[in-house]
């Protein structure tokens, strides 16, 4: 029986990471995937979606300018643009397969080495492995790590079939644009997908949303512009509305909304998309006679530990973060847990993150929503992108930079969004200072390019301090300046 240091189960992001940093502390590690390599981070995920998305968002600006110059708006192939999103993620999984089967040339050790096929852990210390090749082994690690990522969630009453309706992993299936399209979930998922077909114009799009607005989560000024942007490209939100049912009927969606009062409503599109979340794939992973403790939400762990000692659980299985930079963070922790002492504690408060809607949103740390869940006495100030030079030169203005403080002389940094262009460029320097737990005096005098949307980010600071550029006080409809405390917001102006 073949032995290694450690056997990672998963080749997405999460397993990939760890692997690699295992090979850094050169032990030998055994890597299994079972499709292919990437995960959903390469595959019906990130990389394609978001390659849809860079797409659509060309496209929408063609449309623009088409329409106020007066010229024929074109149309866009669907399997022509599908054939540009496959070239990416074969792009990225090519460079991913090349690295790991030259890295032990590179390495000057056997310290790396791959099986595909489905692997199930039957002991504590063994696995068992059915190859593609279906052939069956068993080896021996000392340490065992979880990473078999998570799928799409399926709801019992609606029949997804992956050709009418859909999940995001049947996008892919799609032969052309469909002329109209429900999307059941008004989470991140669903309103990117919304975002993407909009954009295209050839889709008219409906979102169903329990609530009254969506992305529930999130803060209200930044939903305003996410539903106001995408109800100008002719989305529908059904709003304080619950899916009663979906079926297909000769070839078509059907589906029967009730409203909050009581009134029903029947629609017809032809195709559906169900993005209500993400499922763990933990089942024949984990053989009954080893004691994982499991939940329904998904594998159970302490810092990436599970109940027993030397198997680790990373990525989306766990209960935690479902998102590709946790995935990566993770699998490198848990390595360095086996091996070494990890430099740095794991902490979740400053992952950064993006959701591509129109325009993009990023954040890190809480925003005002989590904030005030938690009862979190906070300052927060809010710069319009009308103000930030940059933004006026793009001749695109719509959005703002929110920063979001501890009510105290300290204003310790708690979080950070940014809606508009160049969002997800304008958050790393705050997202370093929440991880070392620093106030705004770091930011207050940098220097930044000019003209850059980041110079936003010191007239935040500088309104924190009472010494903006730009008065609050002047420009009350470009800039807000507010405490959270005993429960209630109020505007002020700093001192």
């Amino acid at each position: 029986m073949e032995k290694y240091d450690v056997c990672i189960i998963g080749g997405g992001p999460a397993g990939y990471a760890a692997a690699m940093r295992a090979v850094d502390f050169r032990k030998k590690v055994l890597l299994i995937e079972k499709e292919r390599i990437g995960g959903a981070g390469i595959h019906n995920g990130a990389l394609s979606s978001k390659t849809w998305w860079e797409l659509s968002r060309e496209a929408y600006a063609l449309r623009m300018l088409c329409e106020s110059t007066h010229l024929p708006t074109p149309q866009h192939d669907y399997q022509t643009l599908k054939s540009e999103v496959d070239k990416a993620v074969s792009t990225r999984r090519e460079l991913l397969e090349h690295h790991m089967h030259n890295l032990n040339l590179n390495s000057q050790g056997d310290y790396f080495h791959f099986v595909r096929g489905l692997g199930k852990v039957v002991k504590d210390r063994i696995v068992s492995v059915h190859t593609v090749d279906g052939e069956d082994i068993e080896i021996e690690a000392d340490n065992i790590i979880l990473a078999t990522g998570s799928r799409p969630r399926k709801l019992d009453h609606i029949p997804i079939d992956e050709e009418t309706i859909l999940t995001s992993d049947g996008i892919e299936n799609l032969k052309e644009f469909p002329k109209s399209m429900v999307i059941v979930g008004a989470g991140v998922i669903g309103c990117e997908f919304a975002t993407i077909f909009s954009n295209f114009g050839q889709t008219r799009v409906h979102i169903i949303d329990k609530g009254q607005r969506i992305l529930p989560f999130e803060d209200e000024d930044v939903v305003q512009i996410i539903e106001k942007n995408l109800e100008s490209k002719g989305v529908l939100v059904h709003r304080n509305s619950q899916l009663v049912e979906m079926k297909v009927e000769n070839g078509l969606v059907v589906y029967t909304l009730e409203y909050d009062n009581g009134s029903k409503e029947v629609f017809h599109v032809e195709k559906a998309l169900v993005s209500v979340g993400r499922v763990p794939n933990y089942e024949n992973l984990i053989s009954a006679q080893v004691k994982v403790d499991i939940d329904h939400r998904g594998i159970i762990d302490d810092l990436t530990q599970t109940s027993i000692p030397n198997i680790f659980a990373i990525g989306d299985i766990t209960a935690d973060i479902a998102l590709v930079n946790v995935g990566e963070l993770e699998g490198r922790y848990a390595v360095e847990k086996m091996f070494g002492n990890p430099v740095k504690p794991l902490l979740y408060e400053n992952i950064s993150t993006i959701m591509f809607l129109a325009p993009e949103v990023a954040g890190v740390g809480l925003n005002e929503v989590k904030a005030r869940d938690m009862g979190i006495s906070y300052k927060v100030v809010c710069l319009d992108y009308s103000c930030i030079s940059r933004a006026i030169a793009m001749r695109n203005t719509t959005g703002f930079i929110k920063i979001i403080v501890s009510n105290d002389e300290e204003m310790r940094i708690l979080g950070m969004r940014v809606i508009g262009e160049h969002a997800s460029s304008s958050i790393e320097a705050v997202a370093l200072l929440i991880s070392m737990g620093k106030g705004i005096e770091e930011l207050a005098e940098l220097i930044h390019p000019h003209p850059s949307i980041i110079e936003g980010i010191q007239e935040c600071v500088r309104m924190l301090l009472n010494k903006s550029m730009l008065k609050p006080g002047v420009l009350r409809q470009s800039m807000r300046c507010a405490c959270f405390v005993d429960g209630e917001l109020k505007n002020v102006e700093f001192n």
